[in-house]
């Protein structure tokens, strides 16, 4: 043998720089992406305030959510022509700032209709970051290095919304509701020139062609849609004219956008990406998912503060947990998904999803804090398993020249999926608890065995007007009680439908 000793591999300067680059990249794309998700669900909390300080009505100052919304899903398509015509790095550049100033206006509005104006900019500027972020990153890093990377950029995605309650709640009851947007100016700073210096910029096409009818028709689809949706309990759905129109103008406009996508020789949005098989399942399969994502905390606050007494800071104390799962899961799946195929850590996180769901299916109205902590976290744990590896299955065959547009239509997807899943489950709610009053008070009568107890018991006897509001303010708990179990089983329904479309999935290296 020879006894020359094997040197040590170096490192070269430039390899170190390049891994220094992609990192601080990545931290300024994620600090965006959770600026932006951030303000799905963080001004949801602050809206009493603003109806006081606006002296809105309710139906009013719902607004300020249905503006964001119908802005954001609107602009989100735009993505994929508007990165080709400004470049990469000019885009994203310009979403923050955009994002940033307006969220600055937000919280120096005076009137309703200024900050309702301003959510709609915050809305449309904002549009473009998630999508942008995920195609960024994916094409940022090596295939083998995209676990990682996409668990990054998963994080951000799933920690803003889960955090958004609980973050607005404080700021709001410690400061004002104008925090709620302020909290974005040192983000958005970060995000900005974190982009600027460590972002490469991608060439532009000067020539790039829009496609004006495809856009309107979408558009018209996507805000219609959201409208109705949001909309859709207060005026209580299809017994509404305003309903039944928007309905109407969102499928017209959509089929026609449909139509013109695999007929015009340049369509806004590609049909090439539709003949991907594992891009379309993604599809399918966020879109079941993002219903599940939002609609949960949607409900669970709620059911915290005005069936089990919470108040608003412990509320969002025992939720808060289900973000530490969130990104426990995501920072061992970075590693798992280079070891296991990314179809059975996606199964494995639908799996305790939908045990989770069924855990919070078992509440009741003597239900102690810890069941209620240990089924967020296990939930929080599945969407972390879900999260990444969906991405990076739904991507990685797509061609690089349509990842941005892809990026896009998954992200529509997922806030389709989302508003849709807290109409539905609100709706269920609201109704479900009708109809369980109406079935618990037929039992209620002068000859049940509860009622003759009550009765008989205490020294004046039964006193009809101090006990009748009384029990029926207990019928109507219960009767919530069961319609939250009822929707929690739906949900659980929804997210199980989603496993035969795992099948489809083509297994990648």
């Amino acid at each position: 043998m020879s006894g020359a000793a094997v040197a040590p591999q170096s490192v070269s300067p430039k390899a170190i720089t390049l891994k220094t680059k992609r990192l601080l990249a990545s931290v300024s794309i994620v600090t965006a992406t959770i600026m932006q998700t951030l303000d799905s669900t963080i001004a949801n909390v602050a809206l009493p305030h603003m109806q006081g300080t606006m002296n809105a009505a309710q139906d009013q100052i719902s607004w300020v959510l249905t503006s964001y919304v119908v802005a954001t899903a609107i602009c989100t398509p735009l993505t994929g022509y508007l990165e080709r015509r400004l470049g990469r790095r000019r885009l994203f550049m310009a979403a923050i700032v955009g994002f940033t100033l307006a969220s600055l206006l937000c919280a120096s509005a005076t009137s309703l209709a200024e900050l309702v104006l301003f959510r709609l900019m915050q809305g449309a500027a904002g549009a473009c970051i998630i999508p942008l972020s995920q195609a960024v990153l994916i094409d940022l890093f090596p295939p083998q290095e995209r676990g990682p990377a996409m668990a990054l950029w998963g994080v951000g995605v799933m920690i803003g919304p889960i955090l958004g309650p609980t973050l607005g709640g404080y700021l709001t009851d410690v400061y004002s509701w104008r925090w709620v947007f302020l909290i974005n100016v040192p983000l958005g700073t970060m995000a900005t020139l974190g982009v600027i210096a460590f972002l490469e910029d991608a060439n532009a096409e000067a020539n790039a062609k829009f496609d004006i009818f495809g856009f309107t028709m979408l558009s018209v689809a996507m805000g219609c849609l959201q409208l109705m949706l949001d909309r859709g309990q207060t005026l209580d759905w299809f017994s509404s004219p305003e309903i039944i129109l928007e309905l109407a103008l969102a499928l017209a406009a959509l089929w026609v956008f449909v139509v013109h996508m695999f007929t015009a020789s340049d369509p806004f949005v590609s049909p090439q990406p539709f003949s991907d098989v594992n891009f379309v399942m993604g599809l399918v399969v966020i879109f079941f998912l993002g219903v599940v994502l939002l609609a949960t905390m949607a409900l669970l606050p709620v059911f915290l503060q005005s069936l089990l007494g919470y108040p608003v800071q412990l509320a969002g104390l025992i939720l808060a947990p289900r973000g530490l799962g969130t990104m426990t899961a995501m920072a061992l799946v970075g590693v798992l998904v280079k070891r296991f195929d990314a179809r059975f850590l996606v199964g494995w996180g639908v799996a305790l999803m939908v045990f989770s769901l069924w855990q919070m299916s078992q509440f009741t109205l003597e239900t102690g804090m810890t069941p209620i902590i240990v089924s967020g976290v296990i939930q929080g744990l599945g969407m972390g398993f879900v999260f990444v590896p969906l991405s990076i299955v739904t991507f990685y065959t797509l061609p690089a020249r349509h990842r941005t547009e892809g990026a896009a239509v998954y992200s529509l997807m997922r806030n389709i999926g989302s508003s849709i899943g807290v109409s539905l489950v609100t709706t269920f709610l609201s109704r479900a608890t009708q109809t369980n009053h109406a079935i618990l008070v037929e039992h209620v009568t002068p000859f049940a065995m509860g009622v003759q107890a009550s009765r008989a018991t205490g020294p004046g006897g039964f006193d009809v007007m101090t006990a009748l509001p009384m029990l029926n303010g207990e019928i109507t708990r219960q009767a919530a009680m069961l319609a939250y179990t009822e929707d929690f089983r739906f949900m659980m329904m929804l997210t199980i439908i989603t496993v035969p479309f795992l099948i489809f999935l083509r297994p990648v290296k």
